[in-house]
């Protein structure tokens, strides 16, 4: 058996918004954008690396998944975005106006800092 994550869903507040954060902000590729209902769209986003699992930007339709935007772990971080250029990476964050909440800071296992979406979910970069 061969089991690979493909897709975490990330609950949104609104599609379009979404991915132009994703994709200008962050430099994601929209990997598809399909017109499923009126109301319901399959939006796949991915960060650059080969093999990147990818995110489903899924549109909140109840009040309780409303209610969940920017918060779907209860204020932990949720993501975690790793670099082979954190500097850059951190520098990038900083011109896009990206709310960074800690860091950077040196781990054990490399450079890290925590910084929020659009939404306030929160991220850690990784290098």
């Amino acid at each position: 058996m061969n089991h690979r994550l493909m897709h975490i869903a990330l609950v949104v507040a609104d599609y379009d918004e979404a991915i132009a954060w994703y994709t200008e902000k962050l430099g994601f590729t929209l990997v598809e954008d399909t017109v499923l209902s009126d109301v319901k769209r399959w939006v796949l986003v991915q960060p650059s690396g080969e093999g990147s699992c990818q995110l489903l930007l899924a549109k909140a339709a109840t009040d309780e998944q409303k209610s969940r935007v920017g918060n779907q772990t209860g204020g932990r971080v949720f993501l975690f975005l790793h670099t082979d250029d954190f500097e850059k990476d951190h520098a990038n964050l900083i011109a896009q106006g990206i709310t960074i909440v800690r860091g950077p800071s040196e781990e054990e296992y490399g450079k890290v800092l925590v910084f929020a979406d659009l939404y306030g979910n929160l991220w850690d970069l990784i290098g």
